[in-house]
């Protein structure tokens, strides 16, 4: 007979344990507003490097033509970047499941995604990210137009790896609780 147990931790995250085998989901929001307002942004943001690129043929001054063939660099980074959090925070979730002593994590984005695996063995000093609010880069790592920001940290093989983005410090403890009850 297998033990079922379905733990709802927050907004964003869940627990099922099945058959000896704990798995955890996190959503990258709960917030469907804001992702709206990103694709909006990501439109606006496209279709205005679409116009600049459109009329840099217009162009006879070889000096505004390099302007805009710099200004075209930076659009064309940024455009990456946000379609990348984009994609993220639509279609993403983060999973992380233990199965016969391996712990196996995933950053999924519609089915894709590189499962890394990693020896419970060889898994050593699992902590909760402190953030802290007068630290810019900590601030900025918190903001929902970014992916990153993760909250939980452990040690394999002397590397450091790090989940759980842009988690709130209660659901973050919570969830490292119920990791390390598993181990």
């Amino acid at each position: 007979m297998s033990k079922e147990n379905i733990q709802v931790i927050g907004k964003r995250s869940s627990i099922f344990i099945k058959d000896n085998v704990f798995s955890l989901v996190i959503l990258p929001t709960a917030e469907k507003k804001k992702t709206n307002l990103l694709f909006l942004w990501l439109f606006a943001w496209s279709v205005s490097g679409i116009i600049i690129l459109v009329n840099y043929f217009k162009l006879t001054n070889d000096n505004a033509k390099l302007m805009i063939i710099i200004w075209l660099g930076f659009w064309a980074y940024f455009e990456f970047k946000i379609i990348r959090v984009y994609m993220w925070k639509r279609f993403g979730q983060e999973k992380l499941w233990i199965k016969n002593g391996i712990l196996h994590y995933q950053q999924n984005i519609n089915g894709r995604g590189k499962i890394k695996e990693f020896d419970l063995n060889l898994i050593s000093d699992w902590d909760v990210i402190k953030v802290e609010q007068a630290n810019i880069a900590d601030y900025f790592s918190q903001t929902f137009w970014v992916k990153g920001g993760e909250r939980i940290e452990f040690i394999c093989q002397g590397k450091l790896i790090k989940l759980g983005m842009q988690l709130p410090d209660e659901e973050a403890t919570k969830i490292l609780a119920a990791i390390k009850k598993q181990l």
